[in-house]
This record gives structure tokens, C-alpha cells and sequence, in this order.
């Protein structure tokens, strides 16, 4: 029996995947659970098990290709078990085809993986690279990584492709085809019930000390995914600024203790999200969503915790928020920022955000304008904690102040509740009491 392979939905927020690279080819056995291709998004790269073991009968979308949510992309024939392995005749030209005459190798086609052709040497890269390679058949070993321990950056990729378009003969412009000489009056008009598209325009030439850089698949995403939910979420904006000196004090104080004791490190982020969730439970509509005709209320709290990868950024969930404490928030963290950036993430990982987290702070920054994820209402950022002279009962003190930020969606909550939501916050963070 054939079942087909659907592209899944990775989030409510998302509504589309690219297919970065199909692990398997028609005619190849795949068990059930094992991955058969490797799915892209603004938020994970993330690999696509078969539902079933079986053969590959097609892989219906090329790979680089965007398609929606639930359409079909591969078909696979259920079996309980594979077929004795045969000669077959179909699979004897790629074998045949991988020498040119002479027993020279040839180049790597686009699905197979470059940094094979290493002669033994290996390869240090994160697998955005690996892909990076593959599409534009880059043989990794002609690269000088110039990350730690020789590591090959998406940088070195680029900068090795930049070199090779500058280095590339110019291609002369061939004659243009005889469909252009058809006679005008035997081209059909365009129907005149639609607007005819926009013309594209041509690339602007390149001034000197310029170079184009080839989008990865995650940038082409991430850019496709905040410009729609900029065209389509009137948001708004505000900030509070924050007296965390006793949060700061207190840190220093248990820091080390708590590192000894839950092996993971205490940062900042651990006890804001703490204070966030409990803000979101007194305002709950920040932790709603809007559609087209009423609003949708939801009673678990699971936050998107923005992570900034090396290539780009990734939004994994604390799942159920509400139900942990501070140690289990912390711990919870720690493993979700350590996947992240290994890039062991699951489906799951990504999946479900109501509500999002973004510790801005960490870069320096003390004021930003986030933009708002699909199918949220509101994202949150902590800008760095900065100590500065303030005013305490007329008197100057030394305070350790932080900014907290917030974009809405104004279909959802207007500014008075937004604004309340940063007090609830506020409130909570200058009033902090040490947990243990």
C-alpha cells in the first residue's frame, strides 16, 4: 500500500517548510521513524520521520522547494520488511557516472554531500554549512575554515563563493530564442479580469568593494516569515524601566551554591521568565491568539525562548511554563538553549509558542523593537542591566536598572492592558524575593 508523505505543520505560527535535503531516493528502504528528509523553517531544521517502513516510491517536491502544510511531498509502499537486494538495471548509470573517463572523479551532483570528496581529511562545520556546500557543489577540503580548531563558518562559504562568482569567466548573452519573432497579433492578450504582476527588476550592478552573498535557506525563511507577520499584525509598542538591583544582588550571592547544586547556571533570563508567566496569568489575553472573527484564550503557557544561532535565530518552547518553579525553569532553559545550538532540536522543541522571550540584554542592547511572532500576541524582551544614578528618596543611589520592552498586537489588547502587563512585571521583579 502507498502512503503518502505530508509536509507537517512545525508550529502554529508556521504554515509552510522547505525541504532542505531528502535523506533517502526513490527505490531506497526506509524503516518507520527513520527520517527521510530534512525540513527548514524560520524557527528549526528539523528531519521528517517516515510514518512507515518501506520503500521510497517518489519524492514528489525537488529539494530547495517551499510548500505549505499538509501537502504532499513523498510517497512510500508499505512493507513489513525489504525485498532481497537485486542488480537492478536502473541502478547501475549513477554507478557508471561516477568517474568520467579515465577513472577521473567528476563533481558531486547537488544531493550528494561534498565534504565526502575530502581525501580522508575531515571537516569541521555545523550542518548549515554542510548544506550551504552541497547546493552550491562546494568540495568543503578547498576551504580554509577559519572558525575554532579550523572549523568551516557559513562566512568561509560565502566569502569561497564570492571569490569564485568574481573569478568566473563572463558567460556571453546567447541569441534570443525565435519564439520571439511570433508576430504580436498571434499572441494571445492576458486577460484583462486581474491585474498583470509586477515586472521583476533587474539586479542593480555592483559598485566597487561589493559582493552579493547567497541567502541560506533559514535567512530566505526567516525573512519571508517576519515580513508577513509585519503586513498583517498592527503592532504596537512600549517599555518600562526596572530597579532589579535586588535581583542582582541576590544573584551574586547564590550563584555559585546554585551551580553546584542543579549543575546548571543561573542567569538572569531564568528568574524574568519566572515573573513573565506569573504577569501573564493575571493578564491572560497577552497569552491569546487572534482570529478572523474572536479571539482564542489559552490556559497553558508555553513561551518561545529566542536563541541566536551563528547562521540565524531559533525559537524553541518551554512547554507548560506555568507548571515549574525557578530551579526547573533554569534547568529547563539550559537544555533548551544547549540543543538549540547543537542543533539537536526536535519537532516538538519548536512547536506550540503562545507567548515569547527574547533576553536581548545579552548583545549590549537596551532598547529594541521585536517583531511579533505568527500566531502570538506579544513578545517581550530584557535589555541589559545597566547601573546607573537614580533618585532614591531624594537622595542619589547607585541602581542596577534594566528596560523591559513589549510589542503587541493591538487587535488583541489596547495600550492600557499592555501597559499593566509591564507593571505586573515590574512590580515583580523590583519587589523580587529570593525563592531559597
Amino acid at each position: 500500500m502507498s502512503v503518502p508523505i505530508r509536509m507537517p505543520q512545525l508550529g502554529e505560527s508556521v504554515v509552510e517548510g522547505t525541504i532542505g535535503r531528502w535523506l533517502k531516493q526513490p527505490g531506497d528502504w526506509v524503516e518507520k521513524d527513520e527520517p527521510i528528509a530534512e525540513i527548514i523553517t524560520d524557527k528549526v531544521n528539523a528531519e521528517l520521520p517516515s510514518p512507515v517502513a518501506g520503500r521510497v516510491e517518489a519524492l514528489l517536491v525537488p529539494e530547495g522547494a517551499t510548500v505549505p502544510a499538509g501537502q504532499e511531498i513523498a510517497r512510500v509502499a508499505e512493507a513489513a520488511e525489504p525485498a532481497p537486494a537485486g542488480p537492478p538495471a536502473a541502478a547501475s548509470a549513477p554507478a557508471e557516472a561516477a568517474a568520467a573517463p579515465g577513472g577521473a572523479p567528476v563533481e558531486p551532483a547537488a544531493g550528494e554531500a561534498p565534504s565526502r570528496a575530502g581525501g580522508g581529511r575531515r571537516i569541521r562545520s555545523s550542518p548549515l554549512v554542510r548544506r550551504l556546500a552541497e547546493e552550491h557543489q562546494i568540495d568543503l577540503t578547498q576551504i580554509r575554515g577559519t572558525g575554532l580548531g579550523g572549523r568551516i563558518t557559513k562566512d568561509d562559504v560565502l566569502k569561497y563563493l564570492a571569490e569564485r562568482e568574481r573569478a568566473a569567466p563572463a558567460v556571453p548573452l546567447e541569441k534570443p530564442p525565435e519564439i520571439a519573432r511570433v508576430p504580436a497579433a498571434a499572441v494571445p492578450p492576458p486577460p484583462t479580469a486581474a491585474a498583470a504582476p509586477p515586472p521583476v527588476l533587474p539586479s542593480a550592478p555592483l559598485a566597487p568593494g561589493e559582493e552579493r552573498l547567497p541567502l541560506s535557506p533559514m535567512r530566505r525563511t526567516i525573512a519571508e516569515h517576519l515580513t508577513r507577520t509585519h503586513q498583517t499584525v498592527p503592532a504596537a509598542w512600549t517599555m518600562v524601566e526596572v530597579d532589579v538591583t535586588a535581583l542582582v544582588r541576590w544573584r551574586e550571592q547564590v550563584r555559585e551554591e546554585f551551580r553546584r547544586r542543579e549543575g546548571v547556571e543561573l542567569t538572569y533570563l531564568a528568574p524574568f521568565v519566572q515573573v513573565v508567566v506569573e504577569a501573564l496569568k493575571e493578564f491572560p489575553l497577552l497569552n491569546a491568539r487572534w482570529e478572523d472573527e474572536h479571539l482564542v484564550l489559552r490556559r497553558n503557557i508555553h513561551l518561545g525562548i529566542a536563541v541566536a544561532l551563528e547562521d540565524g535565530l531559533i525559537v524553541p518552547v518551554l512547554h507548560h511554563a506555568e507548571e515549574r518553579n525557578l530551579v526547573g525553569i533554569a534547568r529547563a532553559l539550559a537544555d533548551l538553549i544547549a540543543r538549540a545550538r547543537a542543533g539537536t532540536l526536535t519537532l516538538s522543541d519548536v512547536q506550540g509558542a503562545t507567548f515569547t522571550v527574547n533576553n536581548t540584554g545579552a548583545f549590549g542592547s537596551i532598547v529594541s523593537v521585536p517583531i511579533i511572532p505568527q500566531g502570538q500576541s506579544g513578545i517581550v524582551t530584557m535589555e541589559a542591566i545597566v547601573k546607573r544614578p537614580v533618585v532614591v528618596d531624594d537622595a542619589i543611589a547607585i541602581r542596577s536598572l534594566m528596560n523591559v520592552c513589549l510589542s503587541f498586537d493591538h487587535r488583541v489588547v489596547d495600550g492600557a492592558v499592555a501597559g499593566r502587563f509591564l507593571q505586573s512585571i515590574k512590580r515583580r521583579l523590583e519587589g523580587f524575593q529570593p525563592p531559597f
